[in-house]
C-alpha cells in the first residue's frame, strides 16, 4: 500500500517540485495540495494522510500552529516540517510539539524521499546539518533576551502581521494603501526594535506577543 502524503505549501513553485517527486515514487501518492494553514487542516481531516509535509511561514495560519491544532486534535498524521529556516530554536520548538521530522528546502531530492520513509516507519527524521542543533544546551530567543524592546507602532503591527503571513513588500504596500518605500521604512524601524531580522523570528515575536 502506498504511502499517503499531503503537502502544505503556499508556493506553487514549490508543490510542482514536491508533486513530481512524489509521482515519481511508485509507494509514495499525493493525496492533497494545502495553500496554507488553514486549507492544510481541513485536507488532513478530509484525507487523513499518513505524513503532511508542511512548510512553516503561510498564510493566514503559521505551521507552528498548524502542527498544535493537529496534536490537539490527535490526528494521526505525521507532520514532516519542510523549510528554509535552518534555525535551531524553531527546530527545538516543532519536535517539542510534536513534529516526526524537520527537513531543509535546499535538501536532495533523495532525502526528502529519505525522511518521508523515516517519518513512515515511525522515525524522527532531522536534516543532518541540524542534529547537532538539538545536542547543544537550549538557548534563550532573542526576544526574550530583549526585555526593553520599544512598543510598535499601530502600523508597524499593521505590517509585521502581514510580513509574517509571507507577503512581499510590494504587497504589503497594496494591502495598506501605502508606497513600497514607506513599508521598507516600517520593515526596518521593526528590526531596529525588536532586533531580529529574519523572518522566522517576527514570526515567534508576533505569536508570542498575540499579533497572530
Amino acid at each position: 500500500m502506498a504511502i499517503r502524503v499531503l503537502i502544505a505549501d503556499d508556493h506553487a513553485i514549490v508543490r510542482a517540485g514536491l508533486r513530481a517527486l512524489i509521482a515519481a515514487e511508485s509507494d509514495l501518492e499525493l493525496v492533497g495540495e494545502a495553500t496554507g494553514g488553514m486549507d492544510a487542516i481541513e485536507q488532513v481531516h478530509q484525507f487523513s494522510p499518513d505524513i503532511l509535509v508542511l512548510d512553516i511561514s503561510m498564510p493566514d495560519l503559521d505551521g507552528i500552529e498548524v502542527i498544535k491544532t493537529l496534536k490537539n486534535e490527535n490526528s494521526k498524521s505525521a507532520i514532516l516540517v519542510l523549510t528554509v529556516h535552518e534555525d535551531e530554536a524553531l527546530l527545538r520548538e516543532v519536535i517539542k510539539l510534536g513534529a516526526a521530522g524537520y527537513i531543509i528546502k535546499h535538501a536532495a531530492e533523495s532525502e526528502l524521499i529519505a525522511a518521508v520513509h523515516s517519518v513512515f516507519r515511525g522515525e524522527l527524521y532531522i536534516h543532518p546539518k541540524m542534529i547537532r542543533s538539538l545536542l547543544k544546551p537550549e538557548k534563550e530567543t532573542t526576544q526574550k533576551k530583549k526585555e526593553n524592546v520599544e512598543p510598535l507602532t499601530v502600523r508597524e503591527e499593521e505590517i509585521l502581521k502581514l510580513i509574517v503571513q509571507g507577503y512581499t513588500n510590494k504587497q504589503v504596500a497594496e494591502e495598506l494603501n501605502i508606497s513600497i518605500r514607506t513599508v521598507e521604512g516600517h520593515r526596518g524601524n521593526l528590526t531596529e526594535k525588536l532586533g531580529i531580522r529574519s523572518r522566522v523570528d517576527l514570526l515567534r515575536y508576533a505569536r508570542d506577543h498575540d499579533l497572530i
